[in-house]
């Protein structure tokens, strides 16, 4: 099977590329050379490759810089992903069009709450709006041979990430303690997690629409970094404590609760691990720890 990987030089490329090199042929599309805010190059540059599925990454995914940068998020997350569900649908290629947990509110109505496939999308950043209109734009389009992979507070090998940020920071024992913001709720997720529903779902030609894909379970940020400083051991001296969202406020709101039910891998008989699991799966891989 042929296939084409945009954004593939980012975290979740470089981790699909590992995953999927070995049974499939893939084509790393990538800037300079592949824009996908062009619409006629782009086409034209995938209907010479033809491949068999698309799974689109490129997006611009820095929440903050999509609130003072609106035009450009809408034209990276909307308009880019018009393009490549058209050149997908002209070459007849199956698209995985990556999405977030930011396309909800994150205001849940009751805990405790996760976000399931058929619920109402009211993102309240321009990150998550631009998403979300991307995800509209591709099912729009090319409705019946399109999947939205919904992921959230991703990590993987080199990063950059909330993960490599906090070994990082946790790493300097002179430091006075780690606030961690302790009032937002999610599912940290592994891009090793992802690379294995994508997967999955490509034995599976027949499904379309919504997926989410995030790891089990959910936890706050400094629940994780709780967890990572715990593997880390003595990699991670400095002390951890909790602190409120309004301790540090950003220029987009983040959501208080972004968790996602995972009800259409679950119907089709498949589970995402624990997110402690796959967190302890990749700092051993990552940071090298003895004995793994």
């Amino acid at each position: 099977m042929k296939i084409l990987i945009t954004g593939g030089k980012g975290m979740l490329g470089r981790t699909l590329r590992r995953a999927l090199g070995g049974e499939h042929e893939l084509v790393v599309a990538d800037l300079p050379d592949w824009d996908i805010t062009k619409d006629d190059d782009f086409a034209a540059r995938l209907l010479a490759v033809r491949p068999d599925v698309v799974i689109h990454c490129a997006a611009m995914t820095k929440v903050d810089d999509c609130e003072t940068h609106r035009e450009l998020a809408f034209r990276l997350n909307e308009d880019g992903t018009r393009n490549v569900a058209l050149a997908a649908k002209l070459c007849g290629a199956r698209l995985f069009a990556i999405s977030t947990d930011y396309v909800f509110s994150g205001e849940p109505p009751r805990e405790p709450w996760a976000w399931g496939e058929q619920d109402i999308p009211r993102p309240r950043t321009v990150y998550g709006a631009s998403k979300f209109a991307g995800e509209q734009m591709a099912q729009m389009i090319y409705p019946d041979n399109t999947v939205i992979l919904r992921i959230a507070w991703l990590y993987g090998a080199g990063g950059p990430s909330f993960v490599h940020t906090m070994a990082q920071l946790g790493a300097d024992a002179s430091g006075a303690p780690l606030k961690v913001v302790d009032d937002q709720r999610g599912n940290p997720t592994s891009t090793q997690v992802v690379a294995d529903v994508i997967r999955f779902l490509l034995t599976k030609p027949d499904v379309s629409g919504i997926v989410h894909a995030t790891c089990e379970e959910q936890c706050t940020w400094y629940e994780l970094t709780c967890e990572l400083r715990r593997l880390l051991g003595a990699r991670f001296p400095r002390a951890v404590v909790p602190c409120t969202t309004a301790e540090f406020p950003r220029p987009a709101p983040r959501p208080r609760n972004s968790a996602l039910k995972k009800s259409v891998l679950n119907v089709l008989g498949y589970r995402t691990p624990p997110w402690r699991a796959a967190l302890a799966d990749f700092v051993a891989r990552e940071f090298a720890l003895p004995g793994c």
